[in-house]
This record gives structure tokens, C-alpha cells and sequence, in this order.
């Protein structure tokens, strides 16, 4: 007989040894003895009061051995000579699509502009250390997207797009522990999830897939509404059958592209702000209610806020605890930051970006002439304006949080976990209103929330600006272009997907419908 069962554990009892059997035993009044294992399902966090607590949800096995059997069996077919699927982009939407394809017996050839992981990560130095950024590998491009230097957070509210289990066990399947399928706000980390793309990769190539890196795609042959072929920056002409383009939020040439040959596009709201960063511990002592280090058992805290202020939502966004602030610009002159964690996010800061909603139909009144490309052009000014404050490299422009909302220039800043430097800058006079104004009150805000989160020891570093795309390729029902048939927007480059999971489902939705309609 399997049991499920609802358990709190506090920290003193979480140290005590069988103390879930134990639980379970006295919660179903049966003895001890007769229980033969404890499956932890999920496993949650409670610190909303004084004693910090572990809610469990567990199956108990009473009198039966425990079953380990995955919910999902991933069949890879043999797929060299079958029919092909041109997969723009190695994402987790571009990587989802194609792993869906072999599934189904189709041929995905992926086409990636940046480096595999390995090659990747000297761009990432260049960045860091010499503020050059190679316009087809940094942070955003390259294998794995965007999501590979990420954190690697698996959180999505995307639960009606497909199947997050499947998504979970199939990481899982690559190499990732299975601690994913039980966390409520689970991560893999960013020195991980290098090792978990590669088998993915792997596992893409075996079964007769392509990858091809390096290898960016600069033209769409059509004809007659017709996608019959894309070309490459090498001169290579291929033709497809099919195109799934799943190219991120940042790759503006595609946008351009699609737009110069009169391919639908449509403006997007989005939301741009900074990245704060605080001591962890400060954060620690906020939401753990402890008056110095956290508990040994506690992971670093996490923090989500949010706030209105003149009928737009001020939140964080993609919180990185025991992180560090990364450069995440596509191309030189600009500066753009984002943040990551190591998977035992034991790094002594922690950031979040805290960014304002843009109501692309309302708020940029001076961009309507840039058309569709109004939020675009607004993003761009401001990764722009940030090279300049920052001094024209890649050290970024920076205040202390207190100055930033009082309206003062910071004459000292904080360590900062930003390895190419920062810049003391008058963010607040430089932001333009509709950003600056309401992050001011955000932040005085969400001191109310979280006492001691408003604090001088807290930085702001310019700009976050890169968390969703300002442009909507527009689909159909049947996910292709309404336009162009044998074109499918897909991911968060399409407008589709906020992170991970719920782009790597999208991934998975359109290698099915690109299959249903060729």
C-alpha cells in the first residue's frame, strides 16, 4: 500500500535521523516497522513566520517495496536519412525541438550562430576581463541560449503550455539531479548545466541529427508565401522543409531580417529596469528571521516582490541568491546585465533584477516613428546610455541603493560581485522617468516589505533590459506564421516563453506542429 502524506518539519527535527518515517509513522497511527520506504515528492520552504519550516509532500510505502520507475521513457529514434527539420538556434527551445523531432523520426538540423559550451566560454573571458564582446558568442548566444549562464532556474508559471514533468525527467535523463522533481522552486546552477547541454548535444548527434555551430543564418528564401530555403553567413544555401526559428530574445539581425522582406511583425510590451545586489547574509537575516548566519540546512534566500506604481507593475526578476552580476551585451557599445548562480549558490552576494513594466501601446509615445521596432529602439538607447555612464567599456554604470532613491550621486560604492567593474553614475537623473521614477518608489516599497532590504549596502548596476523581446512574431493556431507557411516563431525570441521550461515546452509544441504540417 502507497500513502500520500502533507508533513512540516522544523530545523531541529529535520536534523534527526528517519525523521520523515518517523512522522509518517505517527501521522497514518501505524507502526514504524511496518513502513518499508518514504518517497519525498516535493519539498518547499515555509519562512513566512518566526520558525522556519520544510513542507513535505511525501508517498509512504506501507508493507511494499518502493517503486523507481520514471513517469516518461524517452525512445530516440535512428533519424540520419529521415525527412528533415531545420531548427534555427540551440536554446532550450531549439534544443527541446530537436530532441522532439528524433522522438518522432524526423531529421533536426540545428543551426547555431554561437560556440558549443566549451569554445563558449573564452568569449565569456573576453568579456569579463578585456570588455570585447563577440557579437555571435557571449552570454546570450551560443550553445544553450541564454539559459546556459543563467542560474539555470526551472521555476515557470507556464503550466498550461505542455508538460513541466516531461521537461523535468528529460533534463534528468541528461544528466541533472533528480532533486529538480522535488524542489518547488528547483535550479540546476551554471557550472552544471554546461555538462547537461553537451549530453543533450550528444544524445542529438548519435541518433543521426545535425549541430552546426558557427553558423549564422542571414537570409530566407521565399517563394509564393513559401519558406523554401535560408542561407548562411558562409555562403551555404539549404533547403528546408520546415523552419523552426528559435533564435532568443536578443538576435535583432533576425528581427531586421524578417521585417526588411515584409514578414509580419509586431511590437511587444516588455519591462526593463537595473539589478540590485545585496549581501546574501543581509538577505538571509530578512527572510530566515535569524540575527546572523543562516542554518546550515537553509539554502541561500530568495526573494519576489512586487509593487504598482501609477498603474505599472515594478517586480524582481530572475533573483539569483549566492549569484553574480554577469555582462550579457550582444555587441560592443553597449551594456546590458544580468545575473547567475552556481549551483550551491555560495557566492557572498545576491541580485535580482527589479525591472518596470513598458506598455508598448502607451508609454513610448516619442518611438511611435521606429514602428514595430519602437520598443527595440527604446531598449537600445538605454543599453546605450549605459556604455556611456559606465565609461564606454564594458564596467557598468552604478549607485547605492539609498542614493538612488534619494536622488544623490554615490561617492563610494559596495563590493560588487560584477567582475568588469563599475562606475559611480547618477542613475537616477540618467534613467528616463518612466523607468527611474517608478523604481524609486518600487524600491522604498518593497523596504516596507522586507525590512533592511533598503539599505547603503545595497548597489544598483545599469541596465537589466533584456528580459523578454520588445517584438512578437506573430503564429497561428497551427504555431506557423500566418504569412509565411513553413515558418514557426518558437521560444522567447518569438514572444513565446519566459525561461527555461516554458521555452524548451515550446520547443517541444512546434517540432510537433512543424511534423503535422509538412
Amino acid at each position: 500500500m502507497v500513502k500520500e502524506l502533507q508533513l512540516r518539519v522544523n530545523l531541529t527535527e529535520e536534523k534527526v535521523a528517519d525523521i520523515l518515517k518517523k512522522k509518517a509513522a505517527a501521522g497514518l497511527s501505524i507502526p514504524i516497522s511496518k513502513i518499508t520506504a518514504v518517497k519525498v515528492i516535493r519539498k518547499s520552504i515555509d519562512a513566512r513566520k518566526k520558525e522556519v519550516v520544510f513542507n513535505y509532500k511525501i508517498a509512504v510505502y506501507i508493507e511494499e517495496p518502493i517503486t523507481e520507475t520514471p513517469e516518461y521513457v524517452f525512445e530516440y529514434k535512428e533519424v540520419s536519412n529521415a525527412k528533415e527539420i531545420h531548427i534555427i538556434g540551440f536554446g532550450p527551445a531549439g534544443m527541446y525541438a530537436a530532441l522532439r523531432c528524433i522522438e518522432l523520426g524526423y531529421k533536426p538540423i540545428v543551426l547555431e550562430r554561437g560556440k558549443n559550451v566549451q569554445d563558449r566560454r573564452r568569449d565569456l573571458r573576453a568579456i569579463n576581463q578585456f570588455h570585447e564582446v563577440n557579437e555571435d558568442s557571449n552570454y546570450c548566444f551560443g550553445e544553450g541560449g541564454a539559459g546556459t549562464y543563467s542560474d539555470g532556474k526551472l521555476y515557470t508559471r507556464s503550466l498550461k503550455r505542455g508538460d513541466v514533468r516531461r521537461i523535468f525527467e528529460n533534463l534528468v535523463y541528461h544528466g541533472a539531479t533528480e532533486q529538480i522533481l522535488i524542489d518547488a522552486h528547483p535550479h540546476i546552477g551554471t557550472n552544471k548545466l554546461p555538462k547537461i547541454i553537451q549530453n543533450i548535444r550528444e544524445t542529438i548527434l548519435k541518433y543521426g541529427g545535425e549541430i552546426h555551430f558557427e553558423s549564422r543564418v542571414t537570409d530566407f528564401v521565399v517563394k509564393n508565401n513559401k519558406l523554401q530555403a535560408i542561407q548562411l553567413l558562409d555562403g551555404r544555401e539549404m533547403q528546408v522543409n520546415a523552419v523552426i526559428l528559435a533564435t532568443g530574445h536578443s538576435a535583432r539581425d533576425i528581427y531586421e531580417l524578417l521585417h526588411k522582406k515584409n514578414i509580419l511583425l509586431k511590437a511587444k510590451s516588455f519591462a526593463m529596469g537595473v539589478r540590485v545586489e545585496h549581501p546574501q547574509e543581509l538577505i538571509d537575516q530578512i527572510q530566515y528571521n535569524c540575527p546572523g548566519e543562516r542554518d546550515e540546512l537553509l539554502p541561500a534566500a530568495a526573494y519576489s516582490l512586487v509593487h504598482q506604481v501609477n498603474n505599472r507593475g515594478v517586480y524582481s526578476f530572475c533573483m539569483c541568491p549566492g549569484g553574480f552580476i554577469v555582462p550579457a551585451a550582444t555587441a560592443n557599445g553597449e551594456v546590458v546585465v544580468n545575473g547567475m548562480s552556481p549551483s550551491r549558490r555560495n557566492n557572498k552576494f545576491a541580485n535580482s533584477g527589479i525591472v518596470v513594466e513598458i506598455n508598448i501601446d502607451k508609454d513610448l509615445p516619442k518611438y511611435e516613428q521606429f514602428g514595430v521596432f519602437k520598443g527595440l529602439q527604446f531598449q537600445r538607447d538605454l543599453e546605450k546610455l549605459a556604455f556611456n555612464a559606465g565609461g564606454r567599456s564594458q564596467t557598468a554604470p552604478a549607485q547605492r541603493l539609498t542614493d538612488f532613491v534619494e536622488g544623490r550621486f554615490s561617492s563610494t560604492l559596495n563590493d560588487c560581485s560584477y567582475q568588469p567593474g563599475l562606475n559611480s553614475s547618477p542613475l537616477h537623473s540618467l534613467l528616463p522617468k518612466l523607468i527611474g521614477g517608478r523604481l524609486r518608489k518600487g524600491f522604498a516599497a518593497f523596504g516596507q516589505k522586507m525590512h533592511g532590504y533598503y539599505t547603503a549596502e545595497a548597489n544598483i548596476v545599469g541596465v537589466e533590459s533584456r528580459t523578454s523581446s520588445p517584438v512578437n512574431i506573430p503564429r497561428n493556431e497551427h504555431l506557423e506564421h500566418p504569412q509565411i507557411q513553413g515558418l514557426f516563431p518558437c521560444g522567447e525570441g518569438g514572444g513565446y516563453a519566459g525561461g527555461i521550461i516554458s521555452a524548451a515546452m515550446d520547443g517541444e509544441r512546434c517540432a510537433e506542429a512543424a511534423i503535422n504540417l509538412i
